[in-house]
């Protein structure tokens, strides 16, 4: 597996590597002492799958968990390909307002990692498109917040502007109504979140 660093802090991108012979391929997609290796931290524990398929031309998200219950996620499209979006919503941190669009497909069979407090959404670019995606903690609906995909602050170039959304992405508030409210994740709980991982637990 090779990891690169994204522009925003903590997020990772990861590239598996392909085994293939006449049978066909085999990798491996998940590891999570390479990862958090290559995070320098101990990843987020993952505790739940999920798979969702999209028509071309949908945008899912841009979504985000409240911290500190916090959702990390490992991301990848096992069907198609789509375009997938991270966005730091992490008040306080120094790439705060920024995005990183990374393609994912069925070919490359990369991965991306989104830490806790940021903001995940994607675009399918092929006619069909199912993403596979590890989760931290359960999904709770009243701990999920959304920020709209066509947001000018954010300007992110996504393929069409004649997506497909659901009408919850649609009535999604902007950033700047969020971080007015105090409804943003704050960066220094998302590195409290990192630290509560590497205290020892001991048995009573």
């Amino acid at each position: 597996m090779r990891f690169s660093e994204l522009g925003i802090p903590g997020s990772l991108r990861v590239a598996p590597r392909h085994h293939t012979d006449e049978r066909g391929l085999f990798l491996e997609w998940y590891r999570p002492d390479l990862l958090s290796e290559a995070l320098g931290h101990r990843a987020a524990p993952m505790v739940q799958g999920n798979l969702s398929t999209s028509a071309r031309g949908t945008i899912r998200g841009i979504h985000f968990t409240e911290v500190p219950y916090g959702q990390a996620k490992y991301v990848t499209c096992v069907r198609g390909a789509v375009l997938d979006v991270l966005v730091d919503l992490r008040v306080g941190s120094p790439a705060f307002g920024r995005w990183e669009a990374v393609e994912l497909d069925d070919v490359q069979r990369e991965a991306v990692y989104v830490p806790e407090g940021m903001g995940h959404g994607f675009c399918a670019l092929t006619e069909t498109a199912t993403v596979s995606y590890l989760v931290s903690r359960p999904f709770e609906p009243e701990r999920e917040h959304c920020v709209n995909a066509f947001d000018s602050e954010l300007d992110i170039p996504w393929p069409s502007r004649e997506a497909i959304r659901s009408d919850r992405d649609r009535a999604a508030p902007p950033l700047s109504h969020l971080l007015g409210r105090g409804l943003l994740p704050r960066y220094e709980d998302c590195l409290s979140l990192i630290r509560e991982r590497h205290k020892p637990h001991h048995n009573q």
